[in-house]
């Protein structure tokens, strides 16, 4: 039995495959044209954000009978296909949740302080204070869209800060708390004052950000999205910036975070808000902390534990 792993991962995880009997062949730098020869001999694979295990790569698969996706998001994996090849998919968001919901706090906080941008008119020589007046979160309402492990670890660290918690997710209802009220999208529209999106990329979701999404907004309010870059569309988002219908954006995700590939569009479209003072662009590490780099293979391993038994 052999297990093919395409992504960086924690030592536990080879050390577990190796402890059930498996041949480990450890490529985290492959790519999808390295890995389509070679799929067919392997029982499982280990993915991340690399990949994408579409038709062609599973037909190639004879032998697959599982995929593990380390972290959240399946929007890579053709689970419909793969399913029926009678192949399981299972995903481990459990392990970077805190990690994300953390690190969207740190661009809230980062964005309403104006630390980055304040710190950047330091190294020019400029001591500013007024314009850079900030405001506490107690005063201001929270809307999360998307209320799944993410969303969730995002709006446990929000209470101490007495701000008002709205929340939405299509998926579920009946969700609200002492400190989470359940809302509509209208609602957070109209009072939100920061509005953080956590929620999966498919089909339904693709820019699910436009134009049209942030003309709805009424307090212009400061833009998060830790989730998946191409659920916001990009000139959409600047188009809002220009035109102040929100005040900042935090952004760990892009549409193309494969900067190399950049047409010139995108490339203008990233120089663009990289001038702007009022954003934040962090290179997807929102669930790459040293402790979610353990626990989401820790968390895979004991999902697997009846496949690999």
């Amino acid at each position: 039995m052999e297990v093919i792993i395409t992504a960086k991962v924690h030592p536990y995880l080879i050390d577990s495959f190796t402890a059930k009997g498996f041949t480990v062949t450890y490529l985290p730098s492959i790519t999808y044209a390295e890995l389509l020869p070679i799929i067919g001999r392997a029982t499982g694979l280990i993915v991340s954000t690399s990949i994408r295990v579409d038709v062609p790569l599973l037909d190639n698969a004879v032998q697959l009978q599982w995929i593990g996706r380390l972290g959240s998001g399946m929007d890579l994996i053709d689970v419909a296909y793969a399913t029926t090849k009678g192949i399981t998919c299972v995903s481990s968001p459990e392990g970077n949740c805190t990690s994300v919901g953390e690190h969207t706090l740190g661009l809230l906080l980062n964005l309403k302080n104006k630390i980055t941008s304040s710190y950047l008119e330091i190294q020019q020589g400029q001591w500013i204070r007024e314009p850079n007046r900030s405001f506490e979160l107690g005063s201001k309402t929270v809307g999360i869209i998307g209320l799944g492990h993410t969303g969730s670890a995002f709006a446990k660290l929000l209470p101490a800060f007495g701000c008002k918690i709205l929340a939405h997710d299509t998926g579920k209802s009946g969700f609200g708390t002492e400190h989470i009220q359940e809302a509509s999208l209208e609602q957070i529209f109209n009072e939100a004052h920061i509005v953080s999106l956590h929620i999966p990329m498919d089909k339904a979701n693709y820019h699910y950000a436009n134009d049209a999404f942030f003309n709805a907004f009424q307090q212009q309010p400061l833009f998060l999205n830790a989730c998946r870059g191409k659920v916001t569309d990009t000139a959409a988002l600047i188009r809002a910036l220009e035109k102040q219908q929100i005040s900042g954006a935090g952004l760990d995700v892009l549409e193309n975070e494969q900067l190399a590939t950049y047409t010139e569009l995108e490339r203008a479209q990233l120089n663009t808000l990289l001038h702007m003072s009022n954003v934040i662009i962090t290179p997807h590490l929102g669930g790459y902390s040293h402790e979610a780099f353990f626990k989401v293979s820790k968390i895979l391993i004991d999902k697997l534990d009846g496949f690999l038994s």
